[in-house]
């Protein structure tokens, strides 16, 4: 899933409208080849008898070659629609699997894909909907080893990422290839789309220079989505595309739509082109630029590597409390996640404090104490352990694999999410 990045330094403003003739002109990306079949002209029927798309739109969809990054959230409907749409040639991009908590928000795969390939299921659920869909499946991790030669077959990307890593790169990717790519970005109750093309418009960087700092903004596993938001950005995004290979309308590039569900809101900001910004030209290192360089990078930089965070393992912890529990062990153990994930589960003797109090400065961690720190996962303790120990309590250690991996080893019996 992606992170709505409500935290990133923006370079946008608000405006009533969409400003006249922004991204007016563009030429359809994709050639009016062929014919469409008899079942073909039924199949797509209601998009001919449209005024001003009819055939000749058809056949660009047809015809048109489409990736997309991810088969998640965000990517479940995309890739829904683009195949009812009639987009010739889909490529999917994901290494990951389905598991039981997808469902509530990636509607492309159901109960009996758990444990299979997202890609793979996503191809079942494609072909189900419409056979006449080409399906090409990249089951790998995007990176700047291989993102330039996967968007080069295809004539649009979508991007329905959840990491910035991998926004800046396929934002770059895009921009070298002179493609256009379409953006999506959901978390909680908000979500995001737009339209970034390098020489048509902005890019990605125009609208965040820079990158949040590490751990600034949660994930969805982190932070939770609305599973019917996915649906909603999902469907502009797919708009967009259409727009974009049969040239009909006007498109988001340089507009970006925010959306509220709880208001039932959308607000437009225009974003622009930074005419002092350098030309894309080559990829890099984007773990590093989003601040989390890897130790290779910092030794080849001649820097010194980022502070190791001790971790304790769940086994570790374990003895460890029935040893307080003894009374020859004296220790804090803070769970740092919010409330509502508390509620689901916790483990026993830990005290609730979330991530936000601490790093915000609300609440004050005595100094002196022997502190153990867990989260869901493991991300948010290292991060609350790295921000503690900065601030000389050098005692704090981070619980390794989180609750997620004391439930599956310590306490099976307990509920996880």
């Amino acid at each position: 899933m992606t992170a709505f990045p409500s935290s990133a330094p923006v370079s946008a403003q608000a405006v009533p409208s969409a400003p006249p003739g922004v991204a007016a002109g563009l030429l359809p990306l994709v050639e009016a080849r062929g014919s469409l079949s008899q079942e073909e002209t039924l199949r797509y029927s209601r998009h001919l008898i449209i005024p001003g798309f009819g055939t000749e739109a058809q056949l660009r969809l047809k015809n048109a070659r489409v990736l997309v990054i991810g088969a998640g959230g965000l990517g479940s409907p995309v890739l829904l629609y683009l195949a009812a749409a009639g987009v010739g040639t889909l490529g999917v991009v994901d290494d990951d699997g389905v598991e039981l908590s997808n469902l509530q928000r990636q509607v492309i795969h159901g109960m009996p894909d758990l444990g299979r390939s997202k890609a793979e299921s996503a191809r079942d659920s494609i072909l189900a909907l419409n056979p006449l869909v080409d399906v090409v499946l990249h089951e790998e991790r995007l990176d700047r080893g291989n993102a330039l030669e996967l968007f080069a077959g295809y004539d649009l990307v979508i991007d329905g990422t959840d990491n910035f890593a991998t926004r800046y790169l396929v934002n770059d990717a895009a921009a070298i290839l002179g493609k256009p790519y379409v953006w999506g970005s959901i978390l909680r109750f908000d979500g995001q789309v737009s339209v970034f093309w390098q020489d048509h418009g902005p890019t990605y960087r125009d609208l965040y220079p820079e990158a949040p700092p590490p751990g600034s903004v949660p994930s969805c596993a982190e932070g939770g989505v609305l599973g019917v938001l996915c649906g909603q950005i999902g469907s502009v995004m797919v708009n967009e595309a259409i727009k974009l290979i049969t040239g009909v309308g006007t498109t988001l590039l340089g507009r970006v739509l925010v959306f509220d569900a709880l208001d039932m809101s959308w607000r437009e900001l225009r974003v622009r082109s930074d005419p002092t910004a350098s030309r894309i030209t080559e990829l890099i290192d984007y773990e590093q630029f989003c601040g989390l360089p890897s130790p290779a990078a910092a030794a080849a930089s001649g820097e010194a590597p980022e502070e190791v965070v001790p971790t304790v393992s769940v086994e570790e912890l374990s003895a460890l409390l029935a040893a307080r529990a003894a009374g020859t062990a004296d220790f804090d153990l803070l769970d740092v996640r919010n409330p509502e994930e508390h509620a689901i589960v916790s483990i026993d003797g830990a005290v609730l404090v979330p991530k936000n109090l601490i790093i915000d400065g609300d609440t004050v961690i005595e100094p002196g104490r022997t502190l153990y720190v867990h989260c869901k996962s493991g991300v948010r303790s290292a991060d609350v352990v790295r921000f503690l120990r900065d601030h000389g309590h050098r005692d704090a250690v981070s619980v390794e694999g989180g609750i997620i991996e004391w439930v599956r080893r310590i306490e099976p019996e307990k509920m996880t999410y």
